[in-house]
């Protein structure tokens, strides 16, 4: 049986305010009558998160939340903001869209409170998703994007959204870590919500949580804490940590495991996971406790099956996993586990009538550190064709005192672009001597992964790579449509505060 299923089974907690943000487009069923009506609404609404309301954003489809489309559809119509704030749109993983489409105005600047801009684009088959550019991605402005694919086969799809949630707004939450807004945005494109002059700057020579300059000094606010409970290791004179912001919640379907989604599956059936890291700030080990799980693609491309025990997840990626529920059914928890912490969330699949435990939002014990083990194992099945390099360009990946981070050292507005004819094979090598890992994204291309700390391979098509401290990564990809394109790190802050660049195609 072939069904989209986003949210089977409303929660009472789940929306105060705004109507069901989740489920309604899987329950009016059908891929094909998903663009009917294509227009795009940001609107915000009222979540409850463990009891306690929050002031949130969705983007809603014609038929709910997200948009699910079908290989060969186009997505064509309006974008309305119908939200109070400035909103940027970013098509994630869409490589027919034009650039000035992939920031949602020809300009590539802000769609103000009640603007309307018009798009028109071959939507990308795969999982994929649709988010702010701006810090307001932070409060859930982002929706699945998912093209089913011609040769899906006969599989239940489960699209599960992961997001790491505060009750603090962003702006806190970057003065907290010690930043600013790099140029109030994006050289000038606009970030919707502008930092100016924040308080909580980290005073040269001392790096955010202590953690960025050699671990000298100690950072403001929940920066120190969160990094302390991620625990870390030292590595080159820097302390290696995974999480420098700490959060409320984690939501699957914007719900936590005190009132996870509970979806309906058939015994004996297949079922397609396709899921999407949401996080800002926060990368997922997943796991599927019950069943085996069969990695088939990543950031929505096929990759050559790859079975595991846990999937590593980095921001802005997309993983989907198949798996196989006993003809004798049950319930079976898909879980995503904070790196380095034993924090948690997921959802339920089950049969009908199947006793469903209750599910600890903490496991026994904590995941490691994401490193690139999985990653250096799987292959693409359409790789890209060999050839030799045209551009070859090294990537310096960097920190700076005041929680800014940098390309070939620089934040955004003072970089110059990478430029590259159109239809040439370009080579990137990032170089991370930071304490964080950097989940590296380029817009409008998948690239291929090609080499991990000097070991050359056929690796994945990608959006998305993890560039861990101390691991060189290479990727390779042919320039497609002529514009400019922003390569960024997909954790929020260290975008917003300069880790962004442009790949200029002529």
């Amino acid at each position: 049986m072939t069904r989209p299923m986003f949210q089977s089974v409303p929660s009472r907690r789940a929306v105060l305010a705004g109507g069901a943000a989740l489920g309604a487009l899987a329950l009016s069923g059908g891929w094909q009558r998903a663009l009917a009506a294509p227009l795009l609404t940001v609107e915000s609404l009222t979540l409850d998160v463990n009891g306690k309301a929050a002031k949130v954003f969705a983007v809603k489809g014609p038929s709910g939340e997200g948009l699910f489309a079908k290989e060969g559809d186009r997505l064509t119509g309006a974008v309305l903001n119908a939200s109070q704030s400035p909103a940027v749109m970013h098509w994630h993983g869409q490589i027919f869209a034009p650039p000035d489409q992939d920031r949602a105005r020809p300009n590539g600047g802000e769609l103000a409170p009640g603007g309307i801009d018009q798009v028109d684009f071959r939507l990308t088959p795969g999982t994929h998703w649709m988010h702010s550019h701006t810090l307001s991605e932070q409060q859930l402005l982002a929706a699945p994007l998912v093209t089913r694919e011609a040769d899906a086969g006969d599989v239940q799809d489960v699209v599960v959204m992961l997001h790491d949630f505060s009750f603090r707004s962003p702006e806190e939450i970057l003065a907290e870590l010690g930043g600013a807004n790099a140029h109030g945005g994006h050289g000038g494109h606009g970030m919707g919500q502008q930092m100016q002059g924040m308080p909580g700057m980290a005073m040269p020579g001392m790096g955010h949580s202590g953690h960025g300059m050699g671990g000298m000094g100690a950072g403001p606010g929940a920066g120190m804490g969160a990094a302390m409970q991620g625990g870390g290791m030292q590595g080159g004179g820097m302390m290696v940590h995974a999480n420098d912001v700490a959060y409320d919640a984690f939501l699957a379907n914007r719900r936590t495991l005190a009132d996870p989604e509970v979806v309906q599956v058939e015994k004996g059936g297949r079922v397609r996971l396709r899921i999407i890291n949401g996080g800002t700030a926060t990368a997922f080990f997943i796991t599927v406790p019950g069943l085996k799980a069969t990695c088939i693609a990543v950031d929505g491309t096929p990759c050559a099956p790859l079975a595991a025990e846990a999937f590593p997840l980095a921001q802005g990626q997309r993983i989907d996993l198949l798996v196989e529920i006993p003809a004798g059914g049950g319930a079976f928890p898909v879980l995503a586990q904070v790196e380095a912490s034993p924090r948690r969330t997921g959802l339920v699949l089950a049969t009908a009538g199947a006793a469903i435990a209750r599910l600890e939002e903490t496991a026994d014990r904590p995941q490691g550190l994401l490193d690139l083990a999985f990653e250096g194992r799987l292959s693409a099945l359409n790789p890209l064709a060999a050839r030799r390099a045209d551009k070859v360009f090294p990537i310096m990946l960097g920190e700076e005192p005041g929680y800014r981070w940098t390309i070939n050292g620089r934040i955004h507005g003072e970089d110059v672009p990478f430029t590259v004819q159109q239809g040439e094979r370009v080579e990137m090598t990032f170089l991370n001597p930071t304490g964080m890992s950097h989940p590296m994204h380029l817009h409008g291309h998948h690239f291929q992964v090609v080499g991990i700390g000097g070991r050359r391979f056929a690796g994945a098509l990608r959006d998305t790579v993890m560039v861990p401290p101390h691991t060189p990564v290479t990727i390779a990809f042919d320039a497609g449509q002529k514009g400019e394109w922003f390569l960024h790190c997909h954790h929020l802050y260290h975008m917003a505060t300069g880790m962004m660049a442009v790949v200029k195609v002529a």
